[in-house]
């Protein structure tokens, strides 16, 4: 049995709270988005792609996605004076997303990916300048969210401190991976996911973190640390266990564009469908019905309002 939080709204039970529904943390990212490769690209080579878009990325994903769901959404990040900055900022203004969370600084604050897509994946290089991150808990108490969404894996004493504070305030915490480094034999991460209320790797992440070689046996080895573990599984679906019970849904079929941004797109669906009071199951399909949505655009451009999702959730597959 999973050790930490043992009671919240994951299992039914609504959390006493007075604050915003949802808090976002993490920075922006512009993503440089080359799709269509005419082959892999290998060192000493040169490839030519069909298309290339520049788009905001990072932690824009979750909070632009969840704001066209229809919740309340802070989003606590920092910019610059540079293009980058500018660029998602004005996506941000076109989006009409709440600004109150943003520190904005005199000076460039650079944060880009580059991203080669293929149907089936993508690799990305990024570069991010450096910035001292405001403390975690320090939002938690000002802003007092129902939920909170680390978009990345994040461990160390402050951010152990800082999960404690959300379970006081009554938060719930959901947290995805995005392929940052780190093992469960990394002081301090399994602590940290036992502050976690929904943990949510893609498989690739899920295998890394366990040290495990199949996933079945990494949701054993994450279960027994998070009480609800969510493994995206790309072209497979998705998988998911909470109290020793797994639930399963298959992929949406789709005529996949880019795949930059759709496990963010997946977490905003999942709470998302948390939020309207629908149990895990549920939650699991509108993950993935949001997921697959996000692979028909570049980018996070064709993430769905609530009623584009409604109207993808009948093409999941029976469950």
């Amino acid at each position: 049995m999973a050790q930490g939080r043992s009671r919240s709204r994951w299992d039914g039970t609504d959390a006493l709270r007075g604050g915003r529904e949802v808090l976002v943390v993490g920075a922006y990212f512009a993503d440089l988005v080359f799709r269509g490769l005419a082959g892999p690209v290998r060192p000493g080579t040169e490839v030519f792609a069909e298309a290339v878009d520049l788009l905001p990325g990072g932690a824009f994903t979750p909070a632009m996605a969840m704001h066209r769901l229809g919740h309340d959404v802070v989003w606590a990040t920092d910019f610059g004076t540079d293009l980058f900055s500018a660029q998602v900022l004005a996506a941000v203004r076109a989006e009409g997303l709440d600004e109150t969370g943003f520190r904005h600084h005199p000076g460039p604050l650079r944060s880009v990916t580059v991203a080669l897509s293929s149907p089936g994946d993508r690799a990305m290089v990024s570069y991010q300048d450096r910035v001292d991150a405001r403390p975690l808990a320090a939002l938690l108490r000002e802003y007092r969210p129902a939920v909170l969404i680390l978009p990345q894996l994040q461990y160390g004493e402050e951010v152990l401190a800082a999960l404690r504070v959300a379970r006081q305030l009554g938060t719930e915490v959901f947290m995805d991976c995005q392929d940052m480094p780190g093992t469960l034999e990394t002081p301090l991460v399994r602590e940290v996911l036992a502050e976690v209320d929904v943990f949510a790797p893609n498989a690739d992440e899920a295998l890394r973190l366990t040290a495990t070689g199949t996933v079945d046996d990494a949701l054993s080895v994450l279960s027994g640390l998070v009480r609800t573990v969510v493994v995206k599984r790309g072209g497979e679906g998705a998988c998911a266990v909470r109290d020793g019970k797994r639930y399963d849904v298959a992929a949406v079929p789709v005529d996949v564009v880019d795949t930059t941004g759709a496990g963010d797109c997946f977490d905003a669906g999942f709470v998302h469908a948390h939020l309207e009071g629908r149990e895990l199951p549920d939650c699991l399909v509108a993950a993935v019905a949001c997921g697959a949505v996000a692979t028909t655009g570049p980018g996070s451009s064709r993430a769905p309002d609530a009623a584009g999702l409604r109207e993808w959730l009948a093409r999941v597959p029976h469950h």
